[in-house]
């Protein structure tokens, strides 16, 4: 988690997809402007998340987040395990996705630690 703006915060996170090209299409479809049912979009603004990209690269996916100062990732959480809409979203991602290697049980999307930023460099 590193700070983004005066009010903003800005949260990364990595998780792996299943190494099958078609299911990374898939996914990628799924994903497309359009596409990603408006339940779970809403779910998101709801939670005072600004801004959320999910990037990819071979099997690997980062996920940045910039929340405003009403975000809570356990009022998050807690929403998300009582919305049936996010819950099947959720499964059916389960279909292309994968945890990280070294993900704790149960972890889906693993939290990344900044280790360099230009604007703090001499």
């Amino acid at each position: 988690m590193t700070q983004a703006s005066d009010a903003t915060m800005r949260y990364c996170f990595a998780l792996d997809l299943k190494n099958d090209p078609a299911l990374i299409a898939r996914y990628k479809d799924w994903h497309r402007a359009g596409a990603v049912p408006q339940a779970i979009n809403r779910s998101i603004r709801n939670a005072d998340i600004r801004e959320l990209e999910i990037w990819h690269t071979g099997d690997r996916l980062f996920m940045i987040m910039t929340v405003g100062p009403d975000f809570s990732p356990e009022a998050k959480a807690l929403a998300d395990r009582n919305d049936p809409e996010v819950q099947a979203w959720e499964q059916l991602m389960w279909e292309f996705q994968k945890p990280l290697p070294f993900a704790q049980a149960g972890e889906k999307w693993v939290g990344m630690q900044r280790i360099y930023a230009l604007n703090e460099q001499p």
